[in-house]
């Protein structure tokens, strides 16, 4: 993938974004007072043109901005300027938005989902080996992000407000089938429990009693 468009992949894979959500993130999303990344608008395709508007389902969010993703937006920016780039709000009629935008075409222009698939994307994809079909869309990245935390054990709950779900419901039905065995929970929990206790202490101690629960 060219070096422009690396960071997608990032904000995809690490952050959960949908790809219109991606294609308009500007650097004043990011928190100044914390490492987070909020999430307040999208680029929309209507009728032929673009347009800003509120993420899908009309809501706002915030979402975890790790350590390497914040990393690589700096780096980004450093490579390649943020881009004023102006648009109608909502509608093709609304009211003119102007917003830096971390990711553009060469010629400063907002990014389509159908311009990137076609000349970004798939390319890449192509070279890589992996078959260019539906499962392994751009769409991808946002269930990597969502397979990764279930594993490392985050909630339904907070993984459906970072994806922008309505409905933690929704989250579980889709994702359902990520969720580590409750036998594989247990034994890495017991693992490095004991393997902890272990290492600090020779012999095993009763705590509150709980030895003749």
């Amino acid at each position: 993938m060219r070096p422009r468009y690396r960071i997608a992949v990032d904000l995809g894979a690490g952050c959960g974004l949908r790809q219109g959500e991606i294609f308009a993130v500007s650097p004043g999303d990011l928190d100044p007072t914390r490492p987070v990344l909020h999430i307040t608008r999208q680029i929309k395709l209507v009728r032929g043109s673009l347009i800003f508007a509120p993420p899908k389902g009309g809501k706002s969010r915030e979402v975890p901005l790790p350590d390497l993703v914040a990393g690589r937006l700096k780096q980004h920016a450093r490579d390649c300027q943020p881009v004023p780039v102006t648009l109608p709000w909502e509608t093709l009629t609304g009211e003119p938005r102007t917003v830096e935008l971390c990711l553009t075409t060469p010629a400063g222009l907002a990014l389509s989902r159908s311009m990137f698939n076609s000349g970004v994307w798939k390319p890449a994809i192509r070279a890589t080996g992996i078959p260019d079909d539906r499962h392994n869309g751009m769409h991808v990245l946002r269930h990597t992000y969502a397979s990764v935390l279930l594993d490392a054990g985050e909630s339904i709950k907070a993984l459906s407000a970072y994806l922008g779900h309505a409905d933690p419901g929704f989250t579980l039905r889709t994702y359902t089938h990520l969720l580590p065995a409750s036998e594989d929970r247990t034994r890495r929990a017991i693992d490095k429990a004991l393997g902890e206790d272990q290492a600090g202490n020779d012999a095993p101690q009763a705590l509150d009693g709980l030895d003749t629960a």
